[in-house]
């Protein structure tokens, strides 16, 4: 097998049919960008009247629904460039990571949200529509990959060829295999000095048991046999079925708000047609509206006179859809009058919330516009949930749940970039579960809502923390670091196996308290970057947690709070209460600073208060005065200290 691929290497042939023309071994400058473009069609020179008669005159059987899906950074989003550059679709040159909308993702290299776009591509002499849908990479947004997978027909598994096989590669294939997708292994960044295709091409064939035989190698960065993509696209994806003589059913892919049009939807349709004027109606909520628009993305949105079977699109109402509430991910529409001809579409199961924290604003006054900026992001973005709560330290805010720690980052830079906004986070937070005696479960999202340890000795029959199934994929010399580190964060291993002689695929149930507590990140170090996580729910399991409050001068600061695990509610407070006491000012009275975990005090720091001599000048003899300055010195820090005490917000700058 290792022969045969390195053969096919040296020989330039890369793909089914195709020679490089650069030779076996020739250095391709990386400035430039080397494929054969069909005759380019492009959007800008030609009216959309004559994209619609082109469009139109495509049968069904032309038509290939795919996505790209990736483990993060494998170059998902430079292929789609590359592709819509060959088809004509986006000049060649222009910006980079077109389909990538927002300015986070441009600015981390990541995508954060699936983005769609149609493409016209001449093979063999005739037309095919081509709908093509950039999926991200990080495991934080698999919901994303999930919904673009139903409105697809097959899926291009990109693998890096200096990385080979990582965990959300795995992931993603699985994923894809339960739904029935075909599947195009392609192999990337193979112009690298670090490249190993025949590694990756191996991995692949070992892993997923592919065909690597029609396997096809590129670098999108240099536009490198590019054009052999789409060809095999055609030839190995099958044509969406359906028919636009039936009355009209429609999946909804996806939504996002505009501030002029209401909410847009993106749709598949599956069966029947759609345009302008139409009265259609929700499966899921049962209103009518009538619709405005309809177009496909050409990258941006084109008009068309009407969408049909087998096309994605987006559409719009008027009078506007105002709520987005309405639009619910795989909800279910048909012409008004065809309810009982349509048999609904199975929906998307809902992501759920992962990880949750507390967001307060820096100065209360600026209230009304962090709220206003959280509820306009929340509108393109129904996966965070958001519950208003207070803090008597940090004052009025918002209790918000996320899919991953990514997300949460991701949405704290969009509040900063686009809205200006001055914001403090809490450290993040995961749900419990608290079973009572009287069999009742109640799951807890807020540490400050957690019952206290007299009501858990007295009515909880048990608490229950979640737990998450993770995949980690490595270098076999990493070994031993990575299990250590997966063994210190309360984990059991599941399962071990090599999958080629030097990379291991590590299975772990891990707490997903641990997981959030920049596991990622201390996994990263451990293998000098090498190493790639995926993970996904499990189940709640029974476990010995506790409330880990932080006490000043006995008054709980609820800001802080926290529910962890007893084997770290040492370790945990005593790093609080040093923090605390070094960013929190000396007063005119004696500060205690307590760590509690339960009743216990697991550890404890002493602010010393400023000393005044209120004795100077005194006469040494004059006793009885002493004692009197003293003892009204005693009083005044007492009556002090029982007034008033620091919080986090008092620290210094």
């Amino acid at each position: 097998m290792q022969s045969c691929l390195r053969s096919l290497l040296k020989t330039g042939q890369w793909s089914s049919g195709y020679t490089s023309p650069f030779g076996p071994r020739t250095r391709l400058p990386t400035s430039l960008r080397y494929f054969r473009s069909s005759p380019p069609f492009r959007a800008s020179t030609v009216g959309v009247s004559d994209l619609e008669k082109r469009i139109s005159a495509i049968p069904l059987d032309r038509f290939r629904n795919f996505c790209i899906v990736a483990h993060v950074d494998h170059g998902k989003s430079t292929l789609s460039d590359r592709l819509l550059e060959l088809t004509g679709t986006i000049e060649p040159g222009g910006k980079k990571q077109v389909l990538d909308k927002l300015d986070v993702e441009r600015e981390r290299g990541i995508t954060v949200k699936a983005q769609t776009c149609s493409m016209v591509y001449e093979y063999k002499g005739q037309d095919y529509l081509l709908h093509l849908v950039d999926t991200p990479g990080h495991v934080d947004f698999r919901a994303e990959v999930s919904r673009s997978y139903a409105s697809c027909g097959g899926a291009i598994l990109l693998v890096d060829a200096s990385q080979g096989v990582q965990a959300q590669t795995v992931a993603n294939f699985f994923l894809a295999f339960s739904q029935g997708l075909h599947l195009i292994p392609i192999i990337n960044k193979v112009d690298l000095p670090s490249a190993d295709a025949v590694r990756a091409l191996e991995q692949i064939k070992t892993s997923f048991e592919l065909d690597v035989e029609n396997a096809v190698l590129v670098s999108a960065k240099t536009g490198l046999n590019v054009e052999a993509v789409l060809p095999t696209v055609i030839e190995k994806i099958p044509a969406p079925t359906g028919d636009a003589a039936k009355p009209l059913r429609l999946l909804l892919v996806d939504s996002w708000y505009s501030t002029y049009k209401g909410v847009i939807l993106l749709v598949r349709i599956f069966d029947g047609t759609i345009k302008a004027g139409d009265q259609i109606t929700s499966f899921a909520t049962g209103l009518k509206y009538t619709v405005g628009e309809v177009g496909i993305m050409y990258p941006d949105q084109t008009p068309q006179k009407s969408l049909r079977a087998g096309q994605l699109g987006y559409i719009y109402f008027n009078p506007g859809m105002k709520r987005s509430q309405e639009a619910k991910v795989g909800d279910t529409y048909t012409t008004v009058g065809s309810e009982l001809l349509v048999e609904a579409l199975p929906g998307f199961e809902e992501p759920k919330s992962m990880v949750f924290v507390a967001a307060y604003p820096v100065d209360q006054g600026d209230y009304g516009h962090l709220e206003d900026s959280i509820n306009q992001i929340v509108l393109n973005d129904r996966s965070v949930t958001l519950q208003k709560e207070s803090s008597e330290a940090l004052g009025a805010g918002w209790r918000l749940g996320f899919l991953g720690t990514l997300h949460c980052s991701v949405f704290e830079d969009r509040l900063r970039q686009e809205h200006g906004a001055s914001i403090i986070i809490t450290p993040p937070t995961v749900p419990f579960k608290v079973v009572w005696a009287n069999g009742k479960e109640e799951i807890i999202r807020n540490p400050a809502e957690f019952p206290d340890s007299d009501i858990v000795r007295a009515r909880v029959a048990e608490l229950q923390e979640p737990y998450v199934s993770v995949t980690i994929t490595m270098p076999e010399e990493y070994l031993g670091k990575v299990i250590e580190l997966c063994e210190g964060n309360r984990g059991e291993q599941t399962e071990l196996q090599f999958f080629t002689a030097t990379q291991v695929i590590l299975k772990y149930d891990l707490p997903l308290a641990q997981l959030v507590d920049d596991f990622f990140g201390k996994l990263k170090g451990a293998s000098k970057g090498y190493a790639s996580l995926d993970y996904e729910e499990a189940e709640f399991r029974k476990s010995n947690i506790v409330k880990l409050q932080l006490l000043v001068n006995k008054f709980p600061v609820d800001a802080v709070s926290r529910v962890v695990h007893t084997s770290q509610a040492e370790r945990l407070g005593r790093q609080w209460v040093t923090k605390f006491k070094n960013h929190v000012d000396r007063q005119l009275f004696e500060v205690v600073i307590q760590a509690t975990a339960g009743k216990r005090i697991v550890a404890r720091e002493t602010l010393k208060p400023f000393h005044k001599n209120v004795l100077h000048g005194l006469n040494g003899t004059d006793l009885s005065r002493r004692k009197k300055l003293l003892e009204r010195q005693k009083e005044g820090r007492k009556k002090l200290k029982s007034k008033s005490y620091p919080h986090p917000s008092s620290h210094r700058s």
